[in-house]
């Protein structure tokens, strides 16, 4: 064997030429894929390259294409719409005229005359933009040979999502920026940004400017694993102006990413009551941002179901619905602590009034109010499993987190279904029996998120097209900035990425380990964080 391998070291001056099973590894893999035998094929990609766009459609994906080369290898190519020159060797963006039924279909071939890449749709082209820039070596040193493939690709599933809590931790602007790229860059297409909680209102309304006045902030923050071991006493918070919320959605859409914003209610609203405490069963107690995590039931922190609640509600979601172009508008609806519901004098005479069987009918009644409104705006409503309770509200999508059972109940009622069960989507929760960093105290590593299936094998053929999709999600008590948000998603977004996006029938987990070797070495290239554990998987 070593015999061998010292002729292979002479005969490529070195260089052991990598075999076409280590060049092309692809995450998630591809729906077809053909490597071509011939080295031939190959293209060097280099400063005569040029990339070309039939329609100025294609503009996004091209520049995304562009800052990619030149953020990571100082190649800076001209993005050009139209025939290129003759000595040029293009990478060719193209919109065909019409599409094959599956959803942003698209196919490359690489060729070393250049390289074509079609789609009916310009998603479709966007998304093989990411399988294309993973099929550059993650070294910049080395020569950028592209090797010659055939590829015919398709997501199986049309949610592909995931969540950011900037709630409990804020993060700014340039680092959503960040994270909507990475998203895109594993072909996700809905980014859930989780914008108030408990610990803080994050977005801007200009109608009631003490929300982020008063709610965006609190007065310290817990120390260590909750229930903690003090309090910093520190002042902390941040809010989204309304002008930096149409930034990051203007982004989002060029990376064919819809951004779902969620307003919570009637529950987790400390921060809302803190500036409004007379939206709530208790106006005259006093009323604070929370400090610590968990479920609330010694502080008051959910929302009188009054007229007043509602009108504020509106004039709240009215805003919100003009800076998220969004058909769907998640509003929650989960761990909601009804004992405040059953201490209050309206609440109970509202019951008795409306003909309510009890407080879960209560928070049904709440959910399917709100929804009326926001269905008068042409628009939908998305809320965790929670919103099943007393009654799902006629045109709601079911956000299934308390296992799959929620999700399975909605669909055999004819809704739509988003599966995010906590046991394998929480990427807050450690990703090793030992970690590195304090995390949420449950253990998700990166095997069982690969191994989940979305849709539940309880589940009836005929009602399997009510699984929309499935995400994951990142609660953020303990992800208190940017490399730790990265240390938590990554790897994991690779295995969530190929759940969603090939066939169920290819995965394969160990050739899955094989194949992210190369992505981590990417990732390195990126200045992207993740644990080092992860390199000795293979």
């Amino acid at each position: 064997m070593k015999s061998l391998l010292y002729i292979l070291l002479f005969l490529c001056g070195g260089q052991i030429l990598p075999t076409a099973a280590q060049r092309v590894n692809i995450i998630p893999m591809p729906q077809q894929l053909t490597e071509k035998k011939d080295p031939g094929s190959d293209f060097i990609l280099d400063s005569s390259t040029v990339i070309a766009v039939s329609d100025s459609a294609l503009l996004p994906a091209a520049r995304f294409l562009q800052a990619y080369l030149q953020n990571y290898y100082a190649l800076n190519l001209p993005v050009r719409q139209g025939t290129t020159l003759r000595n040029q060797k293009p990478v060719s963006l193209t919109l065909t005229g019409t599409g094959t039924g599956q959803q942003d279909m698209h196919q490359i071939d690489v060729q070393a005359k250049g390289i074509s890449l079609s789609s009916a749709t310009a998603a479709g082209v966007f998304h093989g933009i990411q399988t294309l820039i993973q099929l550059v070596p993650p070294v910049k040193e080395h020569e950028l040979r592209i090797p010659g493939v055939a590829i015919s690709d398709y997501p199986r599933f049309a949610y592909r999502g995931m969540h950011l809590d900037v709630s409990r931790h804020f993060f700014d602007v340039q680092f959503i920026k960040k994270y909507i790229d990475y998203l895109a860059m594993h072909k996700m297409n809905f980014f859930h940004w989780h914008l108030t909680d408990d610990h803080g209102w994050r977005i801007q309304i200009k109608k009631y400017p003490e929300l982020t006045e008063v709610g965006a902030w609190r007065n310290g923050t817990i120390i260590g694993l909750y229930p903690g071991t003090g309090n910093d006493g520190k002042r902390y918070g941040g809010y989204y102006t309304q002008d930096e919320i149409r930034e990051v959605v203007r982004y989002a859409g060029e990376r064919y990413i819809t951004v779902i914003p969620e307003i919570e209610m009637p529950g987790h609203s400390m921060a809302v009551l803190a500036a409004y405490p007379e939206l709530s069963t208790t106006p005259n107690l006093p009323k604070e941002v929370a400090q610590t995590w968990g479920i609330f039931n010694k502080f008051n922190n959910v929302l009188l179901p009054s007229a007043a609640t509602f009108h504020f509600l509106e004039d709240v979601l009215t805003e919100v619905m003009d800076l998220f172009p969004s058909t769907y508008i998640h509003i929650g609806g989960d761990e909601c602590s009804k004992i405040w519901w059953k201490q209050s004098a309206f609440c109970q005479n509202l019951i008795r009034e409306k003909g309510l069987k009890d407080m879960n009918g209560l928070q049904s009644y709440f959910i399917r109010r709100v929804e009326k409104f926001v269905n008068s705006k042409g628009r939908t409503i998305i809320g965790w499993d929670e919103i099943l309770d007393g009654g799902l509200a006629p045109n709601a999508v079911v956000m299934s987190w308390r296992g799959e059972t929620g999700g399975v109940l909605a669909a055999k009622q004819g809704h739509q279904v988003i599966m995010t069960p906590e046991k394998f989507m929480y990427f807050n929760h450690s990703q090793f029996l030992k970690e590195d960093s304090l995390t949420a105290a449950r253990y998700l590593p990166i095997e069982d998120v690969y191994r989940y299936e979305p849709i539940p094998d309880v589940l009836p053929a005929s009602q399997h097209k009510y699984v929309w999709g499935a995400q994951a999600n990142l609660w953020s008590e303990y992800v208190a900035g940017p490399e730790k948000a990265e240390y938590m998603l990554f790897p994991r977004l690779d295995a969530l990425s190929e759940v969603l996006w090939s066939s169920r029938s290819a995965r394969n987990y160990p050739d899955f380990r094989r194949r992210l070797q190369q992505q981590l070495q990417r990732y390195k290239l990126m200045g992207i964080t993740f644990s080092p554990r992860y390199l000795d998987m293979e």
